[in-house]
């Protein structure tokens, strides 16, 4: 996961889309409700039973869901962490407006008995030598959606979004996930960013590479796993299932930055289930170091916060992929120059559909995303109502939505010119 203050730029043709789609579908739009405060539940989860579909709400907790026709008696799952998971016919929901609320579950685990493990540490390296029973073995096509965004202070100044096929290896596979390019659209104001050129390199792979159970040795590798200390928080549930909520931290005396945060394992089988975790970003020398490609001698850039997560949904008992989202906030400051500048950038990708490859179906070099890869521009696309047909895609927060509006002003003012 790296950051780029150069001007790298990485092109790839569009590619057709491996899981076949049909512009009849239904699209069904709300918001996700804590049932006791009204709060919304940001990135919960919301699956068509019986089906790969799926889609996540956004930080309002709202959602926006693309169905085909001929699933319209479907059954549609929604569930969050700590949340009684709710089960909701389709026929019952309306084009838009949707309100769900979902019942705090915490309460009802005073009822289940639980013996923890004694060693916190050996429950996390049972998980993760156990992902060939538990999680998905076998090579799957993916589609997702993936979203950036690089905010100078609180505005707006690079958006970005992309429909993305992911070559999934199986979890035991030494061979890394591949990405294509299938449609995407960008607008990036450069003369917000001054004249620090901004940009987020890896694009989508930043997300996928947070899979913790296809990619461990980034966090947990057989050496660095010993210099955490793990612990046990309160027991929760996900799906309605009991879920142990184990704490990590790097020890003091590891000066390396390391991460900090809470794993979210199954009680039955000892799955992980979800991620949330931070960079320790104290060392300002060093951990700018990990993320900062290139830039120019009269410029320091630090990062302030790095925080990850990552969800796995289940079918068929198996475990896999389901969305990632990676937070970062930048401090960059010129020398000479009394006051710095705040950065935050945000990329996210949500897996909408998969199918297994049963033909084992490979990218060529020249399709294949790179990793260095920078979204080019081509803003067009915000001007386009139906841009995205039949692909689920995530519902753009508040001020993304009111970013999009701008483009599309602009736009109609130089289509007028």
């Amino acid at each position: 996961m790296t950051l780029s203050a150069g001007t790298v730029f990485a092109f790839s043709n569009f590619q057709e889309d491996p899981i076949e789609y049909t512009n009849e579908y239904l699209e069904y739009g709300g918001v996700v409700l804590d049932s006791e405060t009204g709060n919304a539940l940001v990135f919960a989860t919301l699956t068509v039973k019986e089906t790969n579909i799926s889609t996540i709400t956004n930080s309002d907790g709202k959602f926006l869901l693309k169905v085909p026709k001929d699933l319209d008696n479907g059954v549609l799952i929604i569930s969050y962490i700590g949340f009684d998971t709710k089960e909701v016919l389709l026929t019952t929901l309306k084009a838009e407006d949707n309100k769900i609320e979902l019942i705090n579950s915490i309460i009802k685990l005073g009822e289940i008995k639980l013996v923890a493990p004694n060693d916190a540490k050996a429950l996390v390296k049972s998980t993760l030598k156990k992902k060939a029973i538990n999680n998905v073995n076998e090579p799957v096509l993916m589609t997702a959606f993936y979203r950036e965004t690089i905010k100078k202070g609180r505005k707006n100044a690079s958006l970005a979004e992309a429909i993305v096929n992911v070559y999934k290896q199986p979890y035991t596979s030494s061979r890394q996930d591949d990405i294509e390019l299938f449609k995407a659209r960008k607008s990036t104001d450069y003369n917000k960013l001054d004249t620090v050129a901004l940009k987020l390199q890896g694009g989508p792979y930043n997300p996928l590479y947070i899979d913790l159970m296809k990619y461990p040795e980034y966090i947990f590798n057989s050496d660095m796993i010993d210099s955490y200390r793990f612990s046990f928080a309160p027991t929760t549930t996900i799906n309605g299932n009991a879920v142990y909520v184990v704490q990590f931290k790097q020890l003091n005396t590891v000066t390396e930055p390391l991460y900090y945060g809470k794993l979210y394992i199954d009680v039955e089988t000892s799955a992980l289930k979800s991620a949330i975790y931070n960079l320790n970003v104290e060392n300002k020398e060093l951990t700018g170091d990990l993320f900062v490609r290139k830039k120019p001698r009269d410029i320091k850039v630090y990062p302030t916060n790095a925080a990850y997560r990552v969800d796995y949904l289940e079918k068929d008992g198996k475990w896999y992929y389901g969305y990632g989202n990676v937070q970062l906030s930048f401090k960059v400051k010129r020398k000479r120059k009394l006051f710095s500048s705040n950065y935050s950038l945000t990329s996210e990708m949500a897996v909408t559909d998969w199918k297994f490859n049963i033909d084992n179906e490979k990218l060529k070099n020249r399709e294949k995303l790179k990793k260095s890869v920078v979204i080019s521009d081509a803003a067009s696309g915000f001007s386009d109502p139906e841009f995205w047909g039949a692909y689920n895609v995530i519902e753009p927060e508040k001020s993304i939505e009111s970013a999009i509006n701008k483009i599309k002003k602009q736009l109609n003012k130089a289509n007028k010119g």
